[in-house]
């Protein structure tokens, strides 16, 4: 909207601009000249304050709306004629629909609700009022009454009291002048002398037995009891023997606090088992692995981070177990006596598939090995031992990166020295990048064969720019990675890659026990149908015998 002046304002309202700027100063809006701009807000003010002052507020306006609608539609009727019995015609007809809807305010429901809370409180406090006189009545209506009951057993009990006195006076009287009218008859003989003996015995027995219940009734009537009570007395109530409780040790007692359990988890464990080490039933497990999010059944084997997890949501405390706990807890157990010695290096060659590792292992073996067997090479499966001017190298042959990774997540380090070896023609391909992986990840020194270099394609250059990717710098460009161009075809460098390897394992210092008990580590293990099962076991510290218990 346009700017609006005061002046403008009071043209359209029909005033003159000096009353407007006094009602303007009235409503308490700064004061204004007939140019300044009225905002929409002054306005609104400016028409609640003259509404105010008219005596037009919001209770003049009308609480409730009632809003009637119509609307009219069509509807079709069928109509049957004489003498058709098929065919139905249908007429329309219109039909008008009305609608009464009442809106009221907000305001107006929550006084009524208000005003309906306060008759029910007041109706309330009323009804309490009313039980409170009620039971105030009730309550001295009984003191009444027991009042008047304590009154006329006092009455009953003095009016007993003074009959019986009266009665015991005149039957004492009354004994005493018949003794004195009784004259004394000495020579009558006694009737009770011709009787036996037998009924002398039986008449003293009645006597005694009318005499008795005679004198209890006397001393009855001289006991005071009340009219409401019976005279029986009542057995005095008897204590029950003392019994000591005994604490029965066999029996089964709650815990007080909760048990918390060391919980021994394998690699691998059922929902069952792991319910079973706890102590507590499977589906109490198998809620609270709903409830992390998984779902599982009471049979399913779940791995060893999860079960973690599990126990430790339930309050218990988990102690992880390795498959090989008892080797580790032998080996440590085992102490390494004798001096040691320099041993020779264990190398592992590893690299993409075609990228001449046999080829290069069996250049090595056919170069360095004496025609005669004898003591020129120690041959084991997967295994070489060469021999060489500055030392001898075990060189390993496994299936590659697999078995590497294999040993390196049980943590052996039979590796000391590996072998990368990359073709010159192809370059870096997925399992060479693997197998610089698996040997950074168990902190091995890496020596790169860079094979094929009598290939007119072979590019050195190129494996370089590849290896430097991930991180592995030659020597050359100043890194620490030992760089060698060789062939398994012509033999160009494999010279210069034993003296390499010699010199690693030089500056490694690699040393071990050449007597003693034997301890090493398992490379290859297989099924034999002859043998049974075989493994290629590489020997670290110690000397194994025939017939050692591995």
């Amino acid at each position: 909207m346009p700017d609006v002046t005061v002046s403008q304002y009071a043209d359209v309202i029909g005033i003159p601009v000096e009353r407007l700027i006094e009602q303007l100063n009235e409503a308490g809006i700064s004061e204004k000249s007939p140019e300044d701009v009225i905002s929409d807000v002054e306005k609104s003010e400016l028409l609640g304050f003259l509404r105010s002052k008219h005596g037009k507020d919001s209770s003049s306006e009308p609480r409730k709306i009632t809003l009637k609608r119509k609307s009219v539609g069509e509807i079709k009727v069928p109509v049957s004629t004489p003498g058709s019995r098929l065919k139905q015609r249908s007429k329309t007809v219109s039909v008008e629909y009305r609608k009464k809807r009442t809106y009221a305010k907000r305001g107006v429901l929550e006084e009524e609700e208000a005003e309906q809370k306060a008759l029910l409180e007041e109706q309330k406090l009323e009804e309490e009022k009313l039980r409170q006189q009620e039971a105030e009545q009730l309550a001295a209506e009984a003191i009444e009454e027991a009042k008047e009951k304590d009154e006329a057993q006092d009455v009953a009990i003095v009016e007993q009291s003074t009959a019986t006195e009266t009665a015991e006076d005149s039957v004492a009287g009354a004994a005493a002048q018949e003794q004195d009218q009784t004259p004394k008859e000495e020579g009558e003989p006694e009737p009770a002398s011709s009787l036996s003996d037998e009924a002398k015995e039986k008449l003293l027995e009645t006597a005694r037995q009318t005499e008795a219940p005679a004198e209890k009734n006397i001393y009855r009537k001289e006991l005071h009891v009340a009219t409401d009570k019976s005279g029986r007395r009542k057995k005095k109530p008897t204590r029950p023997p003392s019994v000591v409780k005994r604490r029965s040790e066999h029996a089964f007692e709650m815990p007080t606090a909760p048990i918390i359990r060391e919980v021994e988890i394998p690699e691998s464990i059922t929902v069952a088992d792991l319910a079973q080490k706890m102590s507590v039933k499977g589906t109490e497990v198998v809620k609270a692995m709903m409830n992390l999010g998984s779902m599982v059944t009471i049979n399913q084997t779940i791995d060893q981070d999860t079960a973690a997890i599990v126990v430790e949501e339930m309050g218990h405390t988990a102690k992880l177990m390795k498959e090989n706990a008892l080797e580790e807890e032998i080996s440590q157990a085992t102490v390494e006596e004798g001096e040691k010695v320099t041993r020779a290096p264990v190398v592992t060659v590893m690299g993409h598939v075609d990228h001449g590792k046999t080829s290069l292992l069996d250049y090595i073996r056919r170069s360095k090995v004496a025609a005669a067997e004898s003591g020129g090479i120690t041959q084991h499966i997967g295994a070489y031992c060469v021999s060489t001017d500055l030392g001898p190298i075990t060189f390993l042959d496994t299936p590659g990166h697999e078995a590497f990774t294999a040993m390196r997540a049980r943590g052996a380090k039979v590796t000391d020295i590996v072998v990368v070896v990359v073709a010159a023609d192809d370059g870096v391909m997925p399992q060479t990048e693997e197998a610089v992986k698996h040997a950074k990840a168990g902190e091995v020194p890496i020596i790169v064969a860079v094979n094929k270099i009598d290939k007119e394609d072979g590019d050195p250059e190129r494996v370089k720019q590849e290896l430097s990717k991930l991180e592995v710098i030659p020597e050359s460009w100043g890194g620490d990675t030992i760089f060698v161009n060789v062939s398994a075809i012509t033999g160009e460098g494999v010279d210069d890659l034993l003296e390499n390897i010699s010199l690693q394992a030089e500056i490694l210092e690699l040393k071990a026990v050449e007597k003693g008990a034997a301890s090493g580590a398992v490379i290859e293990s297989r099924l034999d149908k002859g043998r049974g099962p075989v493994a290629s076991v590489l020997v670290q510290n110690g000397e194994l015998q025939k017939g050692d218990v591995v």
